[in-house]
């Protein structure tokens, strides 16, 4: 949706999800300027996806205005963890299963 140039006050498009490429392109379509905190090399940025933004989609903000984005969550934000399987899997059983009693050390050694 394209707003015609006598508009004064603009809607924030959503950025969150798209490259940089694309993030530049939309805003400068809306006739927003686009901001990287987080990046000072941003006019260079091309494949790294925005994960935050202010302001927010939809808030209306006048023609020209500054939307800040980030690249990276910041400190204690997202990162849910590595979501890979364990291999070997560990052993089935749990609290059902129970381990002999620990022997004598060298045992194991003196045989």
């Amino acid at each position: 949706m394209r707003i015609t140039p006598k508009t004064p006050e603009v809607r924030v498009p959503r950025l969150v999800g798209l490259m940089a490429v694309d993030a530049r392109e939309t805003a400068r379509a809306r006739g927003l300027l686009l901001s990287a905190p987080d990046r000072p090399d941003f006019h260079l940025t091309v494949v790294d996806y925005v994960v935050r933004q202010y302001p927010q989609p939809g808030a209306e903000v006048p023609r020209e205005s500054m939307v800040y984005v980030w690249f990276d969550f910041g400190e204690g934000e997202g990162g849910g963890g590595v979501r890979e399987p364990r291999i070997p899997r560990p052993p089935t059983g749990g609290l059902r299963r129970e381990l002999g009693e620990p022997g004598d050390a060298y045992e194991m050694i003196n045989r």
